[in-house]
């Protein structure tokens, strides 16, 4: 079944209840509106995904978890105001993790891919790569450059630090994190059964950035 209206309000409604009990009285409508979804968009992407990335984890069950980490909710809500899908690679000893993305809440939804806690050294080689002019960034721009819908993301340092590279590679250079996201309000096609064929097509069109950042990991050693 496709997400709905009911998909968003049942996050949202969860959200602002903020209560296990709240949950665990609706876990009927979790299971119908949020995660059947996303096991459609998960199983109706994993033929794509696999073309990319034969690495790629491709399971429904992997689903992000709605509730927050006891560690690390303090002071916060219990429960997520979103829900996301990572179809990655399993993370290395450092935690850092490689793949595409699909996330949904009351707001609308975002897509992309990018690396999650990468390391120093694939930053290292990401830099390095685009430096020497590597075949694979040159691709990498190249996609990035014929399409419309993703935009760099990734905290910038304050400072230049690359102020005699061109401004189109200094957008790359300068940032502490890495990826390509699109955010979305267009709610029809969240709601459409056009969505999975449109999350395929724009990732097949962003592979060359994914594969650019799989060789920067690559390298790192």
């Amino acid at each position: 079944m496709s997400f709905s209206a009911k998909s968003l309000d049942f996050i949202f409604e969860n959200y602002m209840n903020d209560s296990k009990a709240w949950f665990n009285d609706h876990k009927e409508d979790y299971k119908k509106y949020v995660t059947e979804p996303f096991a459609e968009v998960v199983n109706g992407l994993t033929e794509t995904m696999v073309e990319i990335d034969s690495s790629l984890i491709c399971d429904p069950k992997k689903l992000s978890r709605l509730y927050r980490d006891a560690r690390y909710a303090k002071g916060k809500s219990i429960f997520r105001d979103y829900v996301w899908y990572t179809f990655s690679r399993p993370r290395d000893e450092s935690g850092a993790q490689l793949g595409f993305y699909f996330s949904i809440s009351p707001n609308g939804f975002d897509y992309g891919c990018g690396f999650y806690s990468a390391s120093s050294a694939a930053m290292e080689n990401y830099r390095r790569l685009i430096l020497e002019g590597d075949k694979s960034f040159k691709a990498a721009l190249e996609a990035y450059r014929a399409q419309n819908v993703f935009t760099l993301y990734g905290d910038l340092y304050k400072r230049n630090r690359y102020p005699e590279e061109s401004p189109e590679k200094q957008d790359w250079l300068n940032r502490k994190n890495i990826g390509l996201s699109c955010e979305s309000k267009d709610f029809d096609m969240l709601f459409s059964d056009k969505l999975i064929g449109k999350l395929a097509a724009d990732f097949n069109v962003i592979t060359p950035v994914y594969h650019f950042y799989l060789e920067a990991d690559k390298s790192k050693s």
